[in-house]
């Protein structure tokens, strides 16, 4: 990946070996590598057994959970926050794993879309609850940086599941409680 970004910078006008660059190609595939690290990990390994018996059916919710991903199609950042809610069905997730969900499928090429949807089938396949709510918020890089070089939008996605797609009363819940 070293001699990639070599190349890249060489092919931008650079000259990689200017002393603000002789190193950044290696700290170009470093960094790179931790930005995409979540291709390296499973959901087995991120919940780590942290799933315990719990007589609750009350809805969890963590929120403000935040996020950086890369755009699948420009390699450019998108940042944000996830909201991220279920109700239990006997079992129930210890609550930092919730984040490292988000973060396992975030540090992956992505569009948001999918990533919503994936973080809710995560949690729906972990604990198998009443119903799995999702939703981010993100500003992209790939739209503010160029394109159409729109600085304050975001873009919300939503994954619902079970109970919170199903049942009107349920989803008002979360929302409201998230735009608190």
């Amino acid at each position: 990946m070293d001699k990639l970004f070599t190349q890249i910078i060489e092919q931008i006008g650079e000259d990689v070996n200017r002393e603000g660059l002789r190193d950044t190609p290696q700290r170009a595939a470093a960094a790179f590598r931790f930005l995409n690290r979540g291709y390296g990990q499973t959901l087995d390994e991120v919940l780590n057994e942290a799933v315990f018996e719990a007589d609750t059916e009350d809805m969890v919710i963590v929120k403000d959970i935040e996020l950086y991903s890369l755009c699948e199609h420009h390699l450019l950042p998108f940042i944000g926050k996830c909201h991220v809610a279920y109700i239990p069905q006997g079992k129930v997730l210890g609550l930092s794993k919730i984040a490292r969900v988000v973060d396992m499928y975030a540090r992956r090429l992505q569009i948001q879309e999918r990533l919503t949807k994936e973080i809710a089938d995560a949690v729906q396949n972990a604990v198998n609850p009443r119903g799995v709510a999702v939703v981010i918020e993100a500003k992209h890089l790939c739209m503010m940086m160029r394109g159409v070089e729109k600085q304050n939008s975001v873009m919300t996605t939503s994954a619902m599941l079970g109970v919170f797609r199903k049942e009107f009363s349920t989803r008002s819940e979360f929302l409201n409680l998230i735009n608190r």
